[in-house]
């Protein structure tokens, strides 16, 4: 099947879920990107900033750019300037660094907290805790330049249906007694971003928002070093 057949057989599927389709087009070249934008697609999600400011600048401007790799403090300021949503804020000193870049762009920028839950060894995530830390300390709420919408959480690379859904009801739980906790009267902290082609299923079933599928759409990724990044 085509890249454009795949896609709307996706979106078919989980826009009557309502649910958010990030089209995951990490490693993918602009031609690709391009016939999914020409299908209607304008959610896309990059892994890697120096990829993500060379597509911006050669693709549509009416394209939402979703970063969803780790983000490294340094490379903030290169996608300031557009970026629509960061799924992928794992420490207060990023959301820091994030919030100043904001500032000198005059922008408020969306950010999701992404949370630990998979039961293996990955280098990024906030604990449960530490997100409760997070929104109650002084730091968080002096930064004005900054709106959190939201979790990410990316559950264990498994066959096992059952740790995978128990990873992913942890989440809607965690984000559940949050939104009642520290923004019960925040419309925009709505967002729960988990699943992706192996089991983006699993996670619509337990109160996904937004879903990052690349493969089921571009087919399998060639991987590409960059370098300086992570």
């Amino acid at each position: 099947m085509s890249i454009t057949d795949n896609l709307l057989k996706l979106k078919k599927e989980i826009e009557q879920e309502d649910v958010k389709l990030i089209a995951v087009s990490k490693t993918k070249p602009v031609e690709d990107i391009m016939e999914a934008y020409d299908a209607g697609q304008r959610l896309f999600g990059e892994n890697h900033v120096q990829e993500l400011v060379e597509k911006h600048e050669a693709l549509p401007k009416d394209i939402e750019w979703h970063l969803i790799g780790h983000l490294q403090s340094n490379k903030v300021k290169y996608i300031a300037p557009f970026i629509h949503l960061i799924h992928s804020v794992d420490s207060l000193k990023l959301l820091q660094e994030i919030n100043k870049q904001a500032a000198k762009n005059n922008r408020v920028i969306n950010c999701l907290l992404q949370v630990y839950i998979a039961d293996e060894e990955t280098k990024y995530g906030l604990g449960f805790d530490e997100v409760i830390d997070l929104l109650r300390s002084d730091e968080f709420a002096s930064l004005q330049n900054i709106k959190i919408v939201g979790l990410m959480g990316i559950a264990t690379n498994s066959d096992n249906e059952k740790q995978i859904k128990e990873e992913f009801y942890e989440l809607k739980t965690l984000f559940d007694g949050v939104k009642a906790s520290y923004f019960r009267k925040d419309e925009d902290f709505k967002e729960i971003s988990m699943g992706m082609s192996t089991d983006y299923k699993i996670a619509i079933e337990q109160g996904s928002t937004m879903v990052r599928i690349g493969s089921d759409i571009f087919g399998k990724r060639v991987i590409k070093h960059f370098k300086n990044e992570e």
